[in-house]
């Protein structure tokens, strides 16, 4: 069986990792950068860190006892995934600079087709989406956005090569990118304008290097990492508890961050603007110890007034003010709705997963959807966590999609797709379990323009292993291999029959 995995982040390798060692050895991994990494090769922004801390953010089977800090930076981290990959075996899988721009089901002979920029068509009986929620730059919807003579980058593409030291320097968007390179910016420009649109939620993070007696704790104390990783991952089930009852446990969590907050911001003016208007939780909650005193350095200034467009000497916001500047860095986040889009991904019966998606994306366990025979999706719709690790999920599913290609292979079937009634229910039950909690307060990039959530998993990461922990077969029907005695239990399914 031939296994095209689309990107290789911590997604593309964990699949490839899980399916070689389980006897599947044609995997090729299709990554449009020039080398594995995924979002960690491109936000090689200052003080890009992750904020979930790294012995938890990491594989379980591929435990690293030499970490720097509490939360590593970027360079730690591709480092890791970059040894992960060359230790298993699967960094020779990657073909890099291949951008998919194609993936189309040919049901006659029951096999994908991928179709990259230079031209290149692949075939393979199974397809795995890997490209994740935080992979597309977005920009805002400015007016006269390219009229800005100055320079201008988006911080997930950083310009190493521009200088800011002594510049006028703005930053659109106050996300979780912007809050960990302000500081650094606030250091080396002359003047810095950071236009803020939404106040956010924060609690502490203090990132010291980890001291030589902790560091070799870690590496000599027997079961300190796996005690240190036990409790990360119930300190995130604790967030998470937060955003899902708000009057409880979040009121508890919230009064922590604004204590946090108000000990921070002592200049009133900055408080009373940076601070969020919204439900603890319902946006993303963000952890830095750094952000809040940087607002109050004498050469920033924190602007709440809209931008209501762009001019060749910078932003002029709706009050009328010009604001000049040198450089604008774009701190404005993803195109988190748009996951492999535009990637344009035909099904059977030739219904493409644009049309499929056009009330919004949904997917069964966020990995398959019907329609789209053997063709999985990690990080897809509705995975996304709110207080723990997405390499948590992304090993869960890899799991999930090697169960499910192993049942193709016993069967001697030509695929597997989940059935139209399952996914659908699966999806009601799912969008039911926000009412009330503190993700409907507001709206947010967890939600569609109508509203519908179609990022967050609306649970505990416990709930996510345990439903995916294995594979029921009677959500799914194999189809048959294509001629006489073609394997599978189940006939092939007409585009009508799965609408």
């Amino acid at each position: 069986m031939r296994v095209i995995v689309v990107g290789a982040g911590f997604g593309g390798i964990a699949t490839a990792i899980e399916l070689r060692r389980h006897g599947f050895n044609e995997v090729t991994l299709l990554e449009a950068a020039p080398e594995l990494g995924g979002t960690w090769h491109y936000n090689s922004y200052p003080g890009a860190t992750c904020d979930v801390p790294s012995h938890f953010y990491s594989f379980s089977y591929a435990q690293r006892r030499d970490w720097s800090r509490l939360c590593s930076p970027q360079a730690e981290i591709l480092d890791y995934l970059r040894g992960v990959a060359s230790d298993h075996d699967v960094a020779g899988l990657v073909v890099p600079n291949s951008t998919v721009t194609g993936c189309e089901w040919d049901e006659a002979a029951c096999r994908w087709t991928v179709r990259t920029e230079d031209g290149t068509a692949r075939e393979a009986e199974a397809l795995v989406l890997a490209t994740g929620q935080l992979n597309r730059p977005a920009l805002p919807g400015i007016a006269g956005l390219d009229d800005f003579a100055g320079h201008s980058f988006h911080s997930a593409r950083w310009d190493h090569d521009y200088d800011l030291t002594g510049k006028r320097v703005a930053v659109i968007g106050t996300g979780a990118s912007a809050v960990q390179f302000v500081p650094a910016v606030a250091r080396q420009a002359a003047a810095l304008t950071i236009f803020q649109r939404t106040g956010n939620w924060f609690l502490a993070r203090r990132n010291r290097a980890y001291p030589r007696p902790i560091k070799a704790a870690f590496q000599h104390v027997p079961g300190l990492q796996r005690v240190r990783r036990r409790f990360v991952y119930h300190y995130g089930d604790t967030l998470t508890a937060a955003i899902r009852n708000p009057d409880t446990v979040g009121r508890l969590l919230a009064m922590r961050s604004a204590a946090f907050m108000r000990r921070q911001l002592r200049d009133k003016d900055v408080r009373r603007k940076a601070w969020p208007d919204y439900t603890f939780g319902c946006k993303r909650v963000l952890f830095s110890s750094e952000y809040l005193p940087a607002l109050q350095r004498p050469n920033v200034e924190l602007v709440t007034e809209a931008i209501e467009r762009m001019d060749p000497s910078g932003p002029v916001t709706a009050d009328g003010r010009r604001h000049e500047v040198d450089c604008v860095i774009y701190g404005t986040g993803f195109r988190t709705n748009d996951f492999m889009f535009p990637m344009e991904i035909t099904g059977a019966g030739g219904r493409t997963l644009r049309e499929e998606w056009a009330g919004g994306a949904h997917a069964h366990l966020g990995m398959t959807v019907p329609g789209f025979p053997s063709m999985f999706i990690l990080y897809g719709p509705n995975t996304n966590t709110s207080g723990g690790s997405i390499i948590f999920y992304l090993e869960k599913q890899a799991g999930y999609v090697r169960q499910a290609l192993q049942r193709v292979r016993e069967r001697d079937a030509a695929a597997i797709e989940v059935r139209a009634e399952v996914e659908r229910a699966s999806d009601r039950d799912l969008q039911s379990r926000f009412a009330g909690t503190a993700w409907a307060a507001c709206s947010s990039w967890y939600r569609d323009r109508a509203g519908r959530f179609i990022a967050n998993w609306p649970g505990y990461m416990g709930e996510y292993a345990a439903r995916t922990k294995r594979l029921d077969p009677d959500e799914y029907r194999l189809i048959a291999r294509p001629g006489p005695g073609g394997g599978g239990d189940d006939r092939p399914v007409s585009a009508e029959q799965n609408a």
